[in-house]
């Protein structure tokens, strides 16, 4: 009896090991936003599932005036989308691509946030076959100076 416990305390003591060695090394962490926007807007719905499948937890408010939101958070009249999203401090305003705001939330730039203005086809939530227009990500200050984040011109 007692080499069974001996036993059973030497493996126990390499547990933790197996579990850390087993954890996927790509997954990654999740991250909590919380999106506002209208209920009829489809595409809305499309860009949340494209969050949620890159592991974001989304907090959906559905909401009337999403002029008031877009006033009260910031964002500049000629960036306007569709939705707006706060993450980490950050505003994200339209079909902003996961990755984009993963690489926002890594590099932790002085900015109000990133965004997509209008609604170019090929963005997240905007796919429509193989159409992509080009469009450019771009982050925006206190004062709705806008520079580009991320170009997708040249795809």
């Amino acid at each position: 009896m007692k080499t069974l416990m001996s036993l059973i305390l030497l493996l126990g003591s390499f547990l933790p090991l197996v579990v850390i060695a087993a954890a996927p090394k790509n997954e990654k962490p999740p991250v909590e936003m919380t999106v506002y926007r209208s209920p009829t807007c489809g595409c809305c719905g499309k860009w949340l599932e494209h969050m949620k499948q890159d592991g974001f937890v989304v907090k959906d408010i559905q909401t009337e005036d999403m002029d008031a939101i877009k006033r009260q958070h910031g964002v500049p009249d000629n960036l306007k989308s569709c939705h707006t999203a706060l993450v980490g401090g950050y505003v994200v305003e339209g079909h902003v691509p996961a990755s984009d705001i993963r690489s926002l939330l890594e590099k932790k730039p002085a900015v109000v946030g990133v965004g997509v203005p209008g609604m170019p086809a090929g963005t997240p939530g905007m796919e429509m076959g193989g159409r992509k227009d080009p469009y450019a990500v771009v982050q925006f200050d206190k004062n709705g100076q806008a520079t580009v984040f991320h170009d997708y011109s040249g795809q």
